[in-house]
């Protein structure tokens, strides 16, 4: 099992290292879930985005419209699959790995929406993800259009005042819609933030262990994010290795800008700082 690990997480440090342009998005999403399940055939699982987007490219015909191939999509995913938002248990960590998603149909925002651009992207039907706040969504631009789509709730397409509304609900009424939400994210940004849902998941349920193998990989992502750098300092104090929590943290203060969790830190780097010196 530990060899397993090990080789998910080198085949994954790996990906990191390519180019945003020849990032693999549904691959590097498999290499998550392989540090979950040791025994997980990656490429099986590929080859089944493989199957579904050639079920949408044979439904869709010779008709590539915009509008044809959407609806393809919608009912190969949607109404033949039943792909769906899972409602019910949201913070259940298997709605985070693909190959949990397509085994048992649920999922949450940014893993449907990944298996939703990965069929796409198989048929040449340009998809982008939109990191919307609170709420993963897709769009298509066609016919200088953007057409938005929320995979979680069964591939229905938004209109602004929709999106205003989700943000209603999780703010209150006070941010109001921006352009801005609306920008596409890169495929590296994406995965990213999957790992930080995952991230905070672990933390929840003070699986500490697996909280700084997600965060070991969002650096591997981003080398050098002070925040994941301090985050994973703590993570080290919660498994007891300490001297590699009092370097982390150390690191942390020389290198962010006015932290405001600055006492804090400095208490732990106090303790850790004598907890070291009696292991010396």
């Amino acid at each position: 099992m530990i060899g397993t690990t090990l080789f998910a997480r080198r085949k994954f440090a790996e990906l990191a290292e390519l180019d945003e342009s020849v990032f693999p998005l549904d691959r590097a999403a498999m290499l998550i879930a392989l540090e979950e399940y040791p025994a997980l055939d990656v490429e099986a699982y590929l080859r089944k985005l493989d199957t579904l987007a050639m079920r949408v490219e044979v439904l869709a015909g010779q008709d590539r419209t915009y509008g044809r191939v959407l609806e393809s999509l919608h009912e190969v995913l949607f109404v033949q699959e039943a792909l769906r938002g899972n409602t019910e248990e949201y913070y259940d960590p298997r709605n985070s790995f693909l190959n949990e998603v397509l085994d048992r149909k649920l999922g949450i925002p940014i893993s449907l929406s990944i298996l939703y651009m990965e069929v796409a992207r198989r048929i040449n039907f340009p998809i982008q993800g939109i990191g919307f706040p609170g709420h993963f969504l897709v769009k298509c631009v066609a016919d200088e259009r953007e057409i938005l789509i929320d995979p979680f709730h069964n591939g229905r397409i938004l209109s602004t005042e929709d999106c205003q509304e989700m943000l209603d609900r999780v703010y209150g009424g006070s941010v109001p819609v921006q352009p801005a939400y609306f920008h596409p994210m890169e495929k590296k940004s994406i995965v990213t933030r999957m790992l930080f849902n995952l991230k905070g998941l672990y933390y929840q349920r003070e699986d500490y262990h697996k909280a700084l193998a997600v965060v070991d990989r969002i650096l591997l992502l981003n080398p050098g994010l002070i925040s994941e750098i301090r985050d994973r300092g703590l993570l080290y104090m919660q498994t007891s290795l300490f001297a590699k929590a009092l370097a982390d943290l150390e690191y942390y203060l020389q290198h962010a800008i006015s932290p405001q969790d600055l006492a804090y830190i400095e208490a732990h780097i106090k303790t850790l700082r004598g907890v070291v010196a009696s292991v010396n």
